[in-house]
């Protein structure tokens, strides 16, 4: 296993969330399982939405790994896409490690029948590629906004605080 490969897997093991951004998206905040050398995630109806971000299968994803602890970026990767058949080997043990990483769920004892008849099971598998993390801020502009900050207090207001203590 290459440096870059152990990276990948301890950083989305450890992870709780993973950023994922398909060709036709923005990128989106997903729960997930390490499973077989592969993130895999489940989505749609009920759960979380997988729609808007062109996730198909035999296509490619960015994958964005932060950190736990920090929240800061640990690996950006490449990822082969590939979407589990429903009731398929691969579809059943992935699902064995999503369903008790579903916190919440209002149907838990038939969460695996929605899931084959509603959901998708995606797996992202590492291609190999790394980005390389950016040098300086990603962070976005602030929009402009007629929203201000607070004005100077008004000079009487301390007496009128201190007064309001000794009585």
């Amino acid at each position: 296993m290459t440096e870059t490969r152990a990276l990948i897997e301890e950083a989305a093991k450890k992870s709780g969330l993973i950023w994922v951004q398909g060709p036709d998206g923005p990128s989106r905040a997903l729960w997930h399982v390490w499973h077989e050398g592969a993130v895999h995630v489940v989505g749609g109806p009920g759960e979380q939405p997988l729609d808007g971000l062109g996730l198909v299968d035999g296509g490619t994803a960015s994958v964005t790994v932060r950190s736990k602890d920090k929240g800061g970026r640990l690996v950006e990767w490449t990822a082969a896409v590939t979407e589990l058949p429903p009731g398929g080997e691969a579809w059943t043990a992935a699902v064995a490690e999503l369903r008790p990483k579903r916190l919440n769920a209002p149907d838990a004892e038939t969460l695996t029948e929605r899931w084959a008849r509603d959901c998708r099971v995606l797996r992202l598998a590492p291609t190999g590629a790394t980005v390389p993390l950016p040098d300086g801020s990603l962070a976005a502009v602030p929009l402009p906004t007629p929203a201000t900050t607070r004005r100077a207090m008004p000079a009487g207001l301390p007496r009128l605080l201190r007064r309001g203590r000794r009585g």
